[in-house]
């Protein structure tokens, strides 16, 4: 099968060829139809994400059909339409037991992240791994849903914003739409932050009722200025430099809670004054459950939140497609086809 292989940072990813994998007990394996492309894998290829592991075939994002299953499983066929949720958890320790298989403290396997990925033409992984997705999404849409739309499922339930809660979100990528369409939901005012005027434009049509560009305007006077002062609710921050974390910490209101997801080799610096006084919360989330993958699909499914797809490209093209996203010329996602 043909694969994209990752050899360490800034190395573009290697197409090769490799065995099809062999199934072990109660595993399946998945002829990978759609694989999306997450900003993570910027941060492999700029080495802000160094998990050790060389070679490595990336890609969270997964999704495709059955092609076989070992003798023990029962419960997946054949020919099934499945998204992999990419986290294997020990099932033992106290975050496994809550169903927080996202904080495990002894992985089996993460997909894409320290166990092969979807970036290929099969892989395999443990019968649970795999969730049935119904026939009125296609595997283009499918494959974002297991890291977009489920992060941002995962990050709004750190957040906990309510109805009428002013909340930012404050970069607008493949998370950042679903972040929008998810809090909309809920009934919060979104406020869009991006310096892109496409992303904003796109932004507004999926429902958020404030957009600023923060290439022109000064972020923190013009939330201020909606929020009358008062701040926002919540701040999801998928950026993580030095402006838009400084940024976050100050247009934050009272009781107000920033969301760390993004990130870069920037480091927070930040007054505990600046907190206390506000009794505001800073927080962080990261990846998702399975129980919040199985949310995410019925939410799809049932038109409440809509998967942008900004392009579908070839496995061979992989690498001109991740240059793209690093000059930020991305809207939504993009989805390679192995």
């Amino acid at each position: 099968m043909k694969a994209a292989r990752f050899y360490g940072p800034h190395k573009p990813l290697v197409i090769e060829d490799l065995l099809r994998p062999l199934l072990g007990s109660d595993e399946v394996l998945v002829k990978v139809k759609a694989a999306g492309i997450c900003h993570t894998e910027l941060h492999f290829l700029d080495g802000v994400l160094n998990l050790g592991v060389v070679p490595i075939t990336l890609g969270h994002e997964i999704a495709g059909i059955i092609e076989e299953v070992s003798p023990e499983v029962s419960n997946i066929n054949i020919g099934d339409r499945v998204i992999v949720y990419y986290y294997a958890g020990c099932g033992r320790c106290k975050f496994c037991l809550k169903g927080e298989e996202n904080l495990c403290e002894n992985l089996k396997a993460e997909y894409g992240f320290v166990n092969d990925g979807g970036f290929a033409e099969y892989i395999k992984v443990p019968s649970r791994n795999v969730v049935k997705i119904p026939d009125n999404i296609t595997f283009e849409e499918a494959a974002p849903i297991g890291c977009s739309v489920t992060t941002a499922i995962h990050a709004t339930r750190k957040a906990t914003p309510s109805v009428n809660d002013h909340v930012v979100v404050y970069g607008i990528g493949g998370v950042g739409l679903a972040l929008i369409q998810y809090n909309k939901l809920i009934g919060a005012k979104v406020i869009a932050v991006s310096r892109s005027d496409a992303k904003l434009k796109l932004a507004r049509t999926l429902g958020a009722d404030y957009i600023v560009n923060a290439r022109y305007e000064d972020v923190v006077r013009r939330i201020l200025e909606i929020t009358e002062n008062k701040g926002a609710d919540v701040i999801y921050e998928l950026v993580g430099t030095k402006e838009t974390m400084s940024n976050s910490v100050r247009m934050l209101a009272r009781k107000g809670r920033l969301v760390f997801i993004g990130y870069t080799t920037d480091q927070l610096e930040v007054s505990p004054l600046d907190l206390v006084v506000k009794e505001a919360v800073i927080t962080a989330s990261v990846g998702n459950t399975l129980e919040e993958l199985i949310e995410a699909i019925k939410l799809v499914s049932e038109g409440k939140i809509k998967i942008v797809i900004d392009r579908i490209a070839n496995l061979s093209q992989i690498n001109d497609e991740l240059e793209r996203l690093k000059r930020g010329e991305v809207l939504g996602r993009i989805v390679i086809k192995p």
